[in-house]
């Protein structure tokens, strides 16, 4: 079983030795073929050399450097490009996800079928106010939002099958919602373990309160993909429609009236029904046209580039700059 840990971070340099030391301690307790990619999101704080002196020891050691901080969804979808193993491991880099916990988490995948395992943070060593209780409610929230029934969206260490990163496009923020993004390319087999948090040991936190706001924005976002990035005029459309038939229906009226039933009335611009049969009209035509040319953005393919690589190191030159 050959394994691929993946672990995104950003002024880490204080801990890399350490985690390195202890995930190697428990692929060679477990006998674990292994690779562990480093992906080095703009760090500023001499990350990156320690990253070069690991790989140059430990020729199991990759990394990737990034030219600035691009976020963490963008060092995982790097990350994933250059897994190579049978099951990927994602984890933080700050220590606070334990690697012990990793043998169990492949033990689901390859004896109970999971495609996907998601570690709980059960017991948390956060702040109550700041963390827990927000996390909570987001939780909830994108559990009723998904369908996926999960106790923690957010925790970092995960496992997956090799498919499931090949299929899964990690975008914007969306690192959140990975099981999400796996349930809805067809892997619906998301299992869960408690893992073991672990206070931060060194430096400090890189989230705060906007990430919780940020999250439930994408939240809202990865619903409406989900239920209609491939159809948006089944949305926009069919609001559209129903816009437009309540304006044509009040203007119709309005029309009736002013000609047969009561010529001699007032100005049809005196009245406040002709302004609302217009404004839901247009609004209607709006909706229609939106979907329309969300449509026409699907049939088109586009190539923007997401991140520049500064450096990397064990990984093959002819890697260039992701699309």
């Amino acid at each position: 079983m050959h394994l691929s840990i993946v672990i995104p971070l950003l002024n880490e340099a204080e801990s890399l030795n350490e985690l390195h030391d202890w995930i190697v301690s428990v692929m060679q307790s477990n006998r674990f073929l292994y690779d562990i990619l480093f992906i080095d999101d703009g760090s500023t704080d001499g990350s990156w050399e320690i990253i070069r002196t690991l790989a140059a020891t430990n020729p199991n050691v990759r990394g990737i450097r990034f030219l600035k901080n691009y976020g963490k969804s963008q060092a995982l979808h790097a990350g994933f490009r250059q897994a190579s193993g049978d099951i990927v491991i994602t984890m933080d880099a700050d220590l606070q996800d334990n690697p012990e916990e990793i043998p169990e988490m492949v033990r689901m995948i390859r004896e109970e079928g999971y495609h996907l395992v998601s570690g709980w943070k059960k017991k948390r060593y956060d702040s109550l106010l700041m963390k827990n209780l927000p996390s909570k409610l987001f939780n909830w929230a994108a559990r009723r939002t998904s369908g996926v029934r999960l106790h923690d969206f957010n925790c970092g260490l995960k496992a997956f099958r090799k498919e499931v990163v090949d299929q899964i496009e990690v975008s914007g923020e969306m690192h959140r919602y990975i099981p999400v993004l796996a349930k809805n390319a067809g892997y619906t087999r998301i299992g869960e373990q408690v893992v073991q948090h672990q206070a931060r040991k060194y430096g400090k936190t890189k989230f705060g309160a906007d990430r919780f706001i940020n999250g439930f924005l994408d939240l809202i976002t990865i619903w409406f993909v989900s239920k209609f990035g491939k159809r948006p005029m089944h949305l926009f459309g069919a609001l559209g429609v129903l816009m437009f038939l309540i304006g044509f229906g009040f203007a119709l009226y309005l029309g009736i009236d002013k000609l047969f039933l009561n010529p001699a009335g007032r100005l049809l611009t005196d009245r406040p029904q002709f302004f609302l049969a217009l404004a839901a009209m247009i609004m209607g035509t709006q909706f229609f046209l939106s979907g329309f040319v969300g449509e026409m953005i699907l049939r088109s393919k586009r190539n923007e580039q997401r991140y520049s690589i500064y450096d990397r190191v064990n990984i093959s030159e002819s890697v260039q700059n992701v699309r």
